[in-house]
C-alpha cells in the first residue's frame, strides 16, 4: 500500500541551467498531477533557489535527487533517498516518481519484517558471537552508476555505523569526479575487514587475504551497522593449499600481486598504460598479418585491404592515445582521461611515437591532478570541474607543452632510435638481442622485465618488430626451462616441484614468464643465473636469425598466423635452444647441493 503523501527533491545538472530548472518543473507538474505534496530545491548556476527547510525535510516521506553532479545527501538521513540524473526526471518524470516510491514503500516494509535476503542485496549473517569492544580497522569502497548520491550517501552512513559501534573506518568514494579519499596499501594491509558497498564493478584486486564483505549501497544505507558486524564477523580467509596445478598457479598469481603491490607510483602508472594498449596492439598486429595471407600490399577494396584498414590504419592508430590516456587516468583518475586521449593523438600527429605518448600521459595525469585538487571554484560552480574545467585546462596545457616544448626533441629521440634499429649491423643486433632477453628473466614480471617488454612493445608502432620476437622469445625460455630441469634431473626435485614442472610448461608456451617465479622464490641463487643466461641465448639467437614478431602477445600460438612470425622455423629453434640452455644450467646448479632424503617422494 502506498504510503507516501509528502515528496521533497533537489535538481543539479554541470552548468546549473536548462536541466536544473527543466527538471525540477517536470517533477513538480508530475508529482501534483499525480496528487502527491512535492518541494523542489534547485541548485544552479544563480546559487540555491527555493531552499528546503528542515521542517519540509523532517515532514517529508520521500527525497528525490535528480542531479548529474555530487549533491550532498546528509540532511535526508533516515529518509529514503532516490537518485536519478535529471535527463531520466526530464524525460520519464512519471516512471522516476513511481519507481522512487515503490522503493520506499518496499524499503518500509522491510523495515518491518524479519531481514529477508533478495538476489540485489546479499544476505547479512548474523553475528555468530557478541562484537568485541576492541577496535577495529577496516576500509570500504562505496560506488553507485551515476556516482553521486548513493555513493556518498552509503560512505557516510558506513562512517556513522562504524563510530557508533566503537571502530574506525576508511571508505573510499568512486563517483563521478573519480576516486576521492583512496585507500593507500598501508591502510588495506592493516585492515581487519573490507567493505564493498557498490552497484557497479569494483577492482577487488587489491583486497587478497582480507575479509572481504560485498554488498550494495543500499543496504549501506539502510543497515550500517549490520554491515559492519557482518563484515568483522566473516572468517577469515583460509591459507589455500600450495599442492597441485592449483596450488601452484595461485602461488604464481600471488607473487605477482605482491610485486604489483611494491610497485612506485610512476612505474606503476606507465604498467596501467601498457595493460590497457595491449588489446589494442594485440589486435591490430594479429589483424595486420592475417591481411598478409592476400599479400604484402592487398589490392585496394579487397578482403586483405580490409584488414589492414582495421588493423593497421585503425586499431594501430589508438596505440598511443590509450597508452597515454590510461596513464593519466592511472594518476588522476577520470579527470585525467580527456587530456590523456588527446595529449596521446596529438603525440602521434606530432610523430613523437610510443616515447611521445608517455611524456603526453604523464603530463595529463599530473597537470589534471593539479587542477582537481588546487583549482578551487564556487560551491555552485563545482559541478563544472569534471566535464568543463578540467579537461580545458589540462588539454589545453597538455597540448601547448608538446607542440612548443616536448614534441621536436622527443620526435628526434624516437627518429634516432628507430633508425639505429632498422640499420644495425649483425653483431649489434645480437647484443640487443642477449641484453632485451637478459633482462626478461632478471625479476620475471617485476620493473626490468617491464621495461624490456614496454621498449620492445613500443617499438611494434614504428614498424619495428624484430626486438618483439627477441622478448618474447626470452620470456617464454624461463618457465619452459625450469619445466625441463624437472625432467632432465628428476632426483634432484620435489615431487610438488616435478609437478609444477607440467604447470610451468603450459605457461612457459603461453608466454607467460612469472610462471617461473615460483622457483625462483625457493632457490634464487641457482634459477636466476639459470634463467638469464638461457633468456638471453635465445634473445640473442632470434636477433641473429632475423625472426620478426607482429603480435605483442600469444606464445608458440601465433606461429599458426601466417605472417605473425618471420623465420618461423629459427624461431622455434632460438626458443628451444633458450630452454635447453636453462634446463642444462638449472640441473648442474642443483648438483651443487646435497640429494636429501626429503627430496624423495614419500
Amino acid at each position: 500500500m502506498n504510503s507516501i503523501k509528502k515528496i521533497v527533491a533537489v535538481t543539479a545538472c554541470p552548468t546549473g541551467i536548462a536541466h536544473t530548472f527543466m527538471a525540477a518543473e517536470a517533477l513538480r507538474k508530475t508529482a501534483q498531477v499525480m496528487g502527491y505534496d512535492i518541494k523542489v530545491e534547485t541548485q544552479g548556476s544563480e546559487g540555491v533557489k527555493t531552499p528546503l527547510s528542515a521542517a519540509d525535510i523532517a515532514e517529508a516521506d520521500l527525497a528525490i535527487i535528480g542531479a548529474d553532479i555530487h549533491v550532498d545527501a546528509s540532511r535526508f538521513s533516515g529518509k529514503p533517498v532516490y537518485a536519478t540524473s535529471t535527463s531520466q526526471a526530464i524525460r520519464n518524470t512519471k516512471a522516476v516518481i513511481e519507481e522512487a516510491i515503490a522503493e520506499a514503500d518496499q524499503e518500509r516494509q522491510e523495515d518491518s519484517e524479519p531481514l529477508v535476503p533478495t538476489p540485489e542485496d546479499p544476505p547479512i549473517p548474523v553475528p555468530s558471537a557478541a562484537p568485541t569492544s576492541t577496535v577495529k580497522h577496516l576500509v570500504g569502497i562505496t560506488s553507485c552508476p551515476t556516482g553521486i548520491a548513493h555513493t556518498f550517501m552509503a560512505a557516510e552512513a558506513l562512517r556513522k555505523a562504524a563510530v557508533e559501534l566503537g571502530h574506525e573506518i576508511k571508505v573510499e568514494t568512486q563517483g563521478s569526479v573519480g576516486a576521492k579519499n583512496q585507500l593507500t596499501a598501508e591502510e588495506i594491509a592493516q585492515a581487519d575487514a573490507v567493505v564493498i558497498a557498490a552497484d557497479t564493478h569494483v577492482d577487488l584486486s587489491r583486497f587478497g587475504g582480507k575479509r572481504l564483505y560485498q554488498t550494495s549501497t543500499k543496504q549501506a544505507l539502510k543497515s550500517g551497522k549490520a554491515v559492519i558486524d557482518s563484515a568483522l564477523t566473516m572468517p577469515a580467509p583460509e591459507a589455500q593449499s600450495t599442492n597441485g596445478q592449483g596450488g601452484y598457479l595461485q602461488s604464481v598469481q600471488q607473487v605477482k600481486t605482491e610485486q604489483s603491490a611494491k610497485r612506485s607510483s610512476p612505474y606503476k602508472h606507465l604498467l596501467t598504460g601498457v595493460s590497457y594498449m595491449l588489446p589494442v596492439i594485440v589486435a591490430g598486429g594479429l589483424i595486420i598479418a592475417l591481411s598478409f595471407v592476400f599479400g604484402l600490399k592487398p589490392e585496394p577494396g579487397s578482403f586483405g585491404d580490409a584488414l589492414l584498414q582495421i588493423g593497421g590504419k585503425s586499431a594501430f592508430a589508438l596505440i598511443v592515445p590509450v597508452l597515454s590516456g590510461f596513464i593519466a587516468f592511472s594518476i588522476a583518475d577520470r579527470p585525467g582521461l580527456a587530456p590523456g586521449l588527446i595529449g596521446g593523438m596529438l603525440a602521434s600527429n606530432l610523430g613523437m611515437g610510443f616515447l611521445g605518448g608517455i611524456v603526453a600521459g604523464f603530463l595529463a595525469g599530473y597537470i589534471a591532478l593539479f587542477v582537481r585538487d588546487k583549482v578551487n571554484v564556487p560551491a555552485n560552480f563545482e559541478g563544472l570541474k569534471p566535464v568543463l574545467i578540467i579537461p580545458l585546462l589540462s588539454t589545453l596545457a597538455v597540448g601547448l607543452l608538446l607542440v612548443y616544448v616536448f614534441g621536436a626533441p622527443v620526435k628526434a629521440i624516437l627518429d634516432g632510435m628507430t633508425a639505429f634499429l632498422q640499420s644495425m649491423g649483425q653483431t649489434n643486433a645480437v647484443i640487443l638481442g642477449l641484453i632485451l632477453g637478459g633482462m626478461m628473466a632478471v625479476d620475471m614480471g617485476g620493473p626490468v622485465n617491464k621495461a624490456a617488454y614496454t621498449f620492445a612493445v613500443g617499438l611494434l608502432a614504428s614498424n619495428v618488430t624484430q626486438p618483439m620476437a627477441a622478448v618474447m622469445a626470452a620470456g617464454m625460455t624461463p618457465p619452459l626451462g625450469m619445466a625441463l630441469a624437472t625432467l632432465m634431473a628428476k632426483r634432484q626435485f620435489t615431487q610438488e616441484e616435478r609437478e609444477a614442472g607440467r604447470v610451468a610448461t603450459v605457461l612457459g608456451i603461453s608466454f607467460i614468464t612469472e610462471g617461473a617465479i615460483p622457483f625462483a622464490a625457493k632457490d634464487p641463487i641457482r634459477v636466476l643465473p639459470a634463467c638469464v643466461a638461457g633468456s638471453a641465448v635465445a634473445g640473442g639467437l632470434s636477433m641473429l636469425f632475423g625472426c620478426s614478431l607482429r603480435a605483442p602477445h600469444g606464445g608458440i600460438f601465433v606461429l599458426a598466423i601466417p605472417n605473425a612470425v618471420s623465420q618461423g622455423g629459427l624461431y622455434v629453434v632460438a626458443i628451444a635452444i633458450g630452454t635447453l640452455v636453462t634446463g642444462l644450467t638449472m640441473t648442474q646448479l642443483k648438483r651443487w647441493q646435497p640429494k636429501a632424503a626429503k627430496h624423495q617422494p614419500v
